[in-house]
This record gives structure tokens, sequence and C-alpha cells, in this order.
């Protein structure tokens, strides 16, 4: 997840996304890659220190996915709507740098849809646990609906 395949990996798309304007799928790819794959690993890492079957900890390591893609989203839809004052940090900062995003390219109102679909998902997943998911269905909830 840190690594060649992951962040480290993810780092050189996004240099090169600056040279070379990457299309969906590689938007969607480097972005699985960056913030995506630690979330799905530390998912999935909590399965694997209780001892979790495989099946639970495939369902967690999607759970993972799930919610790392709508970080991205709720980020890039942040970075696109929100005020420096309230995001406590420079906003606007991919689209002057001409990075491509998912909510760029399909524009925001897309981008809520696709983020409520993600959370719609992720709490899906985790039914079969009950209220012993209550805390992770909160979690994704607030990836989703941060407003900084």
């Amino acid at each position: 997840a840190s690594g060649a395949g992951g962040m480290v990996g993810s780092q050189t798309l996004d240099l090169e996304a600056e040279r070379k304007r990457p299309d969906e799928a590689g938007i969607i790819r480097l972005q699985a890659m960056k913030t995506g794959a630690l979330i799905r690993f530390a998912c999935e890492a909590g399965a694997i220190v209780a001892g979790a079957a495989p099946a639970d900890r495939e369902t967690l390591a999607e759970f993972g996915s799930a919610i790392g893609l709508a970080f991205q989203l709720a980020d890039d839809l942040l970075d696109l709507t929100a005020d420096a004052e309230q995001m406590g940090k420079a906003t606007k900062k991919d689209a002057a740098a001409g990075k491509a995003t998912l909510a760029a390219l399909h524009g925001t109102d897309w981008a809520r849809e696709q983020l409520h679909g993600l959370i719609d998902q992720a709490h899906a997943l985790l039914e079969p646990y009950g209220e012993q998911a209550d805390m992770l269905k909160a979690a994704a909830t607030f990836v989703a609906t941060r407003n900084s």
C-alpha cells in the first residue's frame, strides 16, 4: 500500500500527470493507488489482526476501497467548492495546477452522486455485521460529508 503499487507509485503517476493529462481510467488508477491503497489496507489490517476469516478480510478490504475512492472524491469536491477559510488550507489548487480529477472531468453533481453511491456501497458491505459495524459506517459517512 505504501510502495510501488501504492503511494510511491501514485506519486510517480501524479508527476507524469502534470506533463500528460490522464484519461478517466488513469485518474481512477492514480487515486486507487494513492490514499485508496492505504485506506484499503488499514481496513483489511484490522481483520487480519482480529484473525478474521478470508471472506471477512476481503469484505473489509472492499469497504476500504469504497471509502478510499469516496475520500478522494470528497477531497476533490472540497478543492473545487470550498473556500480556503473553511478548509484551513489553499483551495482550487488542482484546477490551478491543471490536475485531472474525476470531479473536474465529470462535474460536481456527478461527483456528489458517485460519492453517495460509494457510501451506500460501503454501508451495504457492512450490513452482515450488524451493530458491530456502526463505527465503520459512521466513519464512511464522515468521509463523504466532511467539510474540511
